[in-house]
């Protein structure tokens, strides 16, 4: 494999990235999956920091506008269940002999510790994979921007926002057959064609602090790792054409 490019990654992943497709709650196989791509960043030399979702258990937005349940409600228990998935991530990583420590920004002192951006760095420079949870500690941010926040914080290289699908396409390729794949974006296009890779806050961050963001499908094992070398694997998106 390639030298590095990226020596501290932040991955974004969804809640849907831990469950089967259309799936509720947590599955065992594709928790394995994402924590052997983790640790073999960490084997690689990589310093990788995680941002976990909480879509296989509740998105507030969506709660909020079935039931009465208030959307700041809602989304503080998205926030809790965000808890949950990184703490489960959490111990497959250490099960597989990867040091693990989850830092939450919304306060869950009996399981995790509470966010310091110090604190952060320096687990990840003692070779620790540093899972954040509980998003921003606020209702109304995603986790996308959450994630470009964390990834400016820590300083970053790259934001890997690890999906189901293999890069960015002009539309959905399960609906639209005629859908193109792009492999290389700036984060003008994105913006301009609104292409909802990620939130349009998050990738202004991204772009005003120099972070390449690249879209790529975390089913696939060894792609996390070939990102991390720089391969043409999904879509790169940057400042250059």
């Amino acid at each position: 494999m390639a030298e590095l490019r990226y020596k501290r990654v932040l991955l974004k992943i969804s809640g849907e990235g831990l469950c089967r497709p259309d799936g509720f709650g947590i599955d065992g196989d594709a928790l394995e999956q994402t924590a052997a791509q983790l640790s073999e960043l960490r084997q690689m030399g990589v310093e990788p920091a995680v941002v976990v979702g909480a879509g296989n258990f509740i998105r507030g937005a969506r709660l909020s506008s079935q039931t009465s349940v208030h959307r700041v409600t809602a989304d503080q228990m998205g926030m809790l269940a965000t808890v949950i998935n990184a703490i489960a991530l959490q111990d497959v990583l250490e099960s597989q002999g990867t040091p693990t420590r989850v830092l939450s920004a919304y306060a869950v002192s009996a399981v995790c510790e509470p966010f310091v951006r110090r604190r952060a760095i320096r687990h990840l420079e003692k070779g620790r994979v540093v899972i954040f949870a509980g998003g921003t500690g606020n209702p109304f941010f995603t986790t996308d921007t959450c994630a470009a926040l964390r990834a400016c914080e820590v300083q970053a290289e790259v934001l890997i926002k690890a999906t189901k699908v293999d890069g960015v396409y002009s539309a959905d390729p399960v609906q639209d057959r005629s859908a193109v794949k792009f492999d290389r974006l700036r984060y003008r296009e994105v913006l301009d064609k609104d292409l909802r890779v990620m939130d349009h806050p998050a990738i202004t961050m991204c772009r005003d602090n120099a972070i390449d963001i690249l879209v790529c499908n975390l089913m696939k094992a060894g792609t996390v790792a070939r990102a991390a070398c720089g391969e043409q694997v999904g879509t790169i998106i940057s400042k250059e054409s």
